[in-house]
């Protein structure tokens, strides 16, 4: 599905986050739980459907993303549960994502075909008929002058298609599915689509590529309001890809002015925990790769390349560099300068909300909050980032840093760490986009075809400019962060960033 259309789905989506964040910012505790109950009344007003084929299929979907909006799971389909069910629990700044992070809402689900080659109306019932020739199972027949497809008898090899002349067979899939790099949608006993848990890596790009919406991850962001409207220090700590997503007036200056009358207490770029690592990571490859101790280095910063490593290529996990993450390593370097602040990560990935969940990663990072989630905060409070008035703008990183928002932008920002602090070392770049594509380049280092690369690996086709969090097109970001890292001041971080140790 084409990304950064402004499509009935995504307005929907953002109404529920919009009316999620009003409540959350301006009711009680008291009338909490009635505010929370009305959303979805608010949402799908009077009795006739919008979208669906009835209001009260449109109302159960609706109650669903509400609960998702507030980080709780999807309610039992045999039981009778509120929709504010648990969330008492859930009202407190502590409160993490229970698993699954993402799951199909079996309501929305259409049931898509997973697999099917269908004849549509443009078969002109021709004389050769060569789908019928071509079938090596005898599936395909003529009925009533047309070529009909006989499913028990399909074994879904495609031949037909290629043969058709008029192109009138289809190849139906599951737009969910054949996003799904690592096979983890998989159906349920009523042909619904469901998440195996134990093959997913929540990258998300399932949820954005289902055109009923049936697939939406939980959210932090209510949480994150509470604590802002209760009076907790939190600050923001903004992902490289931020730039142009709310906007294309939206400076720098302008998306901090935001964020601080928001309610933030200060805000800071996380293209310099980019900059650390890429210190790092050049360090380490000019030392160990370069020099034969360690085979290949696997870049850390996308937490769904991370963890489709360690889920599927196991043996080679040790290969990831222990560098923190930016999103960690920024969180830790503000907590060094603010020890009693709560930290919120500010980006394109549903990945990081899962990193963040972590026990080892806990006390750094305390909220993960996507773009199109902020956006809808400041939709709630009438902040538009494009009309305020500039803030000095955020000065804490270098080109390098920043260019880890595009695919190819890591590996390329370690090539140049290494080119200026380590003079005629031999460099193997190697990057891939996609998790289809990260399985294949982790099999071949697997096989030893690529020792002495350094290896950049994005879930997200296109790197995080991709991600499922995102509010504008792939090809406009990717453009306007490369234009960012090429007027930065400072392109390189020094060397010594690489001997910062942020314990």
């Amino acid at each position: 599905m084409e990304r950064g259309l402004l499509t009935p789905l995504k307005k929907l989506r953002r109404q529920v986050f919009v009316e999620m964040a009003r409540v959350a910012f301006e009711t009680d505790k008291a009338e909490l739980q009635d505010a929370v109950e009305a959303i979805p009344y608010k949402i799908t007003p009077g009795d006739k459907p919008l979208y669906r084929e009835s209001i009260w299929r449109e109302r159960a979907i609706c109650s669903e993303r509400v609960r998702l909006a507030m980080g709780l799971s999807l309610r039992p389909e045999d039981k009778p549960v509120h929709v504010t069910a648990g969330l008492r629990a859930s009202d407190i700044a502590d409160k993490y994502y229970e698993p699954p992070l993402i799951q199909v809402i079996p309501s929305a689900c259409a049931a898509c075909e997973p697999n099917m080659y269908k004849v549509t109306d443009n078969c002109r019932g021709c004389v050769a008929h060569p789908c019928t020739t071509v079938c090596p199972k005898g599936a395909v027949s003529i009925v009533n002058g047309k070529s009909v497809i006989d499913q028990s008898k399909c074994i879904k090899c495609g031949k037909c298609k290629a043969a058709c002349p008029y192109d009138a067979i289809a190849h139906r899939t599951r737009p969910c599915a054949e996003a799904c790099g690592v096979k983890a949608i998989e159906s349920d006993e009523l042909g619904r689509a469901k998440i195996n848990p134990d093959k997913c890596v929540s990258c998300g790009m399932c949820m954005v590529s289902c055109p009923f919406g049936a697939i939406a991850d939980k959210s932090q962001f209510f949480q994150l309001i509470r604590a802002i409207r209760r009076g907790d220090k939190v600050v923001a700590a903004v992902a490289p890809a931020y730039v142009g997503q709310f906007g294309d007036k939206a400076t720098p200056g302008k998306i901090k002015a935001a964020l601080l009358e928001l309610g933030f207490a200060e805000v800071f770029e996380v293209a310099l925990g980019a900059d650390m690592g890429a210190a790092i990571e050049a360090e380490h490859y000019a030392e160990r790769v370069a020099t034969g101790q360690q085979p290949f280095m696997l870049t850390s910063c996308c937490p769904a390349w991370a963890m489709l490593v360690k889920r599927y290529f196991p043996e080679s996990a040790d290969k990831i560099s222990r560098t923190l993450t930016p999103m960690v390593a920024t969180a830790r370097s503000i907590k060094q300068k603010y020890p009693d602040c709560r930290v919120v990560f500010i980006g394109p990935c549903a990945a990081k909300k899962l990193e963040a969940s972590r026990r080892t990663v806990r006390s750094d990072v305390d909220f993960v909050i996507t773009f199109e989630e902020l956006s809808a905060m400041f939709e709630a409070k009438g902040i538009d980032p494009e009309a305020v008035e500039a803030h000095k703008g955020m000065h804490d990183a270098t080109g390098a840093g920043r260019g880890y928002a595009v695919a190819g932008g890591v590996a390329g920002a370690i090539q140049k760490c290494i080119d200026a602090y380590y003079p005629g070392t031999q460099v193997n770049i190697q990057h891939v986009e996609g998790l289809e594509d990260c399985r294949k380049i982790l099999l071949l280092a697997k096989l030893g075809k690529l020792n002495g690369s350094l290896i950049e690996g994005m879930g997200c086709p296109g790197g995080c400019v991709a991600g499922a969090g995102t509010n504008i097109a792939v090809g406009k970001a990717a453009a306007l962060v490369k234009k960012t890292v090429a007027s930065s001041s400072e392109q390189l971080p020094p060397k010594e960033l690489a001997e910062v140790r942020l314990e």
